[in-house]
């Protein structure tokens, strides 16, 4: 039996789930795949060739295209392993009682993740807080990472004043992640090494991280210190642009020399969230007439960003979550002429819909965030007009999607992706929206690297990221989606995972 790191001449007695499917005589035929110098060489009916190198014997079992999660935080993803879950907190109060248990950490602090005070009944409350967790400092961070809820000696030890609530929300609750995300290189790089390893035994062969940091340097690190897991691309946020520029980085480059990592996308943060009630809507939020959200960078200042980058070579992300922020998004991308994506887009106007497909920009969005948000969508925008997580709405037209899990906001599971975007449900719930549910096909494409329009396949010629599932994908029911097994996950024909 191959091992990890084994390089694998031959994939034998596999069915053909992915993408090229379509081209074979007989989608049911047992097929050999060879390849050859990291790349699918040739398909043919089981034993028709002799195998040649290293064999992973499938029996029967399904191939696809190894999987991407588009967008990713990862050293924020990596460290939630040593944070309190806070995903079970039914208030408040609750929510300072289990961090009032939470370990204590090296570094002094208790800090917890997952919070989702949208759907309490009671008040965060800096006093709540104290008095649960005293002198120690204690960090709750939202699931949407867009507001985070400290104690008093937090407060202190980050230098803000004490007020009411304790809330940071937006660009100080970011600066606090940046903060608690900078451990020692040598831990979080161990964490980051065991979630790819984790991330490969769900047929992850990719990601886009969009940590907050100068993320070259990081993975350049890593990469000379022997990760070779998973494709890394790596988002620039404006802080970081002027220094990208000058050093010459451009979309696609790989870092320095490396095929495993290149560089990515600037990445804006344009407005708020859902569960902060910050996203840039075009009517108010409930019992709140005076918030719309908000626009965390005003329009003008986005189109400058935005020419920059495309003037250096540097496609863009540009995170936007409300209607409103969506619609400049889209107007930025038509006056710069830049090209990428738009990250989230889960209220998006009618009239724009279109718009992705004619610009040419993919909507790299996150299905499982529709099945978490389903009841705070339908009471916190009931008023809105925008469609909300318009996943059909947008193949419909054209558009390009790209499915990611916005880890640590969701689980790095694209399973969970494809089953939440094609069945719209979770936990034997009714489906949710359903018409605007996508087909299996659809989902897997987007979960590739090329996105819905533009996935991977599996045929001669193309690269030999691929994964073998122990069922097939394209009839697997929801909890069989979710559930499903990878047995082995190649990664330019190399093993990353054996079962």
């Amino acid at each position: 039996m191959s091992g990890i790191g084994a390089q694998i001449g031959t994939i034998t007695r596999t069915r053909i789930a992915g993408a090229g499917r379509e081209f074979l005589p007989d989608g049911d035929t047992v097929y050999d795949v060879f390849l050859d110098g990291g790349v699918i060489a040739d398909i043919a009916p089981a034993g028709a060739i002799r195998p040649r190198g290293e064999v992973v014997d499938a029996d029967g079992t399904w191939l696809i295209p190894g999987l991407w999660d588009h967008h990713v935080h990862v050293v924020q993803w990596a460290l939630s392993a040593q944070r309190m879950p806070l995903g079970e907190a039914t208030s408040a109060a609750h929510a300072a009682r289990i961090m009032a248990d939470a370990p204590v950490l090296p570094d002094g602090r208790r800090i917890g993740t997952g919070f989702r005070d949208a759907f309490w009944s009671d008040i965060p409350t800096l006093d709540l807080l104290d008095a649960a967790t005293g002198d120690i400092p204690t960090y709750l961070i939202n699931a949407d990472v867009h507001s985070v809820w400290l104690n008093t000696a937090a407060l202190r030890r980050e230098g803000h004043e004490r007020d009411a609530s304790g809330l940071l929300r937006e660009e100080p609750a970011f600066e606090i992640s940046r903060r608690l995300n900078a451990v020692d290189p040598v831990i979080g790089d161990a964490l980051v090494a065991k979630t790819a390893q984790d991330a490969a035994t769900r047929g992850v062969v990719g990601l886009v991280d969009f940590d907050m940091a100068w993320n070259e340097e990081s993975w350049a690190r890593r990469l000379a210190s022997g990760f070779d897991a998973l494709r890394v691309e790596f988002g620039i946020y404006p802080e970081y642009l002027p220094r990208a520029l000058a050093a010459g980085l451009r979309t696609g480059d790989p870092v320095r020399g490396s095929e495993l990592a290149r560089v990515g996308s600037l990445k804006v943060i344009t407005d708020g969230s859902l569960g902060t009630r910050t996203a840039a809507c075009s009517h108010a939020y409930p019992d709140d007439p005076a918030n719309r959200g908000m626009l965390t960078v005003a329009p003008e200042r986005l189109l400058a960003l935005m020419t920059d980058a495309t003037a250096g070579g540097l496609a863009c992300a540009i995170h936007a979550i409300g209607d409103v922020a969506n619609s400049h998004a889209l107007d930025a991308f038509a006056a710069t002429g830049a090209w990428g994506t738009i990250e989230h887009a889960q209220l998006v106007a009618h009239v724009d819909i279109p718009r992705f497909a004619r610009l040419g920009i993919g909507a790299s969005v996150q299905p499982e965030h529709a099945v978490d948000d389903r009841d705070l969508t339908d009471t916190v925008w009931a008023e809105q007009t925008g469609l909300p997580y318009p996943l059909r709405a947008l193949a419909d037209t054209g558009a390009n999607l790209l499915f990611g899990s916005d880890a640590p906001v969701s689980p790095l599971d694209p399973w969970a992706a494809i089953a939440a975007a094609v069945f719209r449900t979770r936990d034997g719930r009714e489906a949710w929206q359903p018409e605007q549910g996508v087909d299996v096909a659809t989902a897997l494409a987007a979960s590739t690297y090329g996105g819905s329009t533009a996935g991977a396949r599996i045929e001669p010629g193309a690269l030999a990221d691929l994964a073998l599932c122990d069922r097939d994908p394209l009839t697997a029911t929801e909890p069989e989606m979710r559930d499903m097994a990878v047995v082995a996950t190649l990664l330019g024909g190399r093993l990353t995972h054996r079962a």
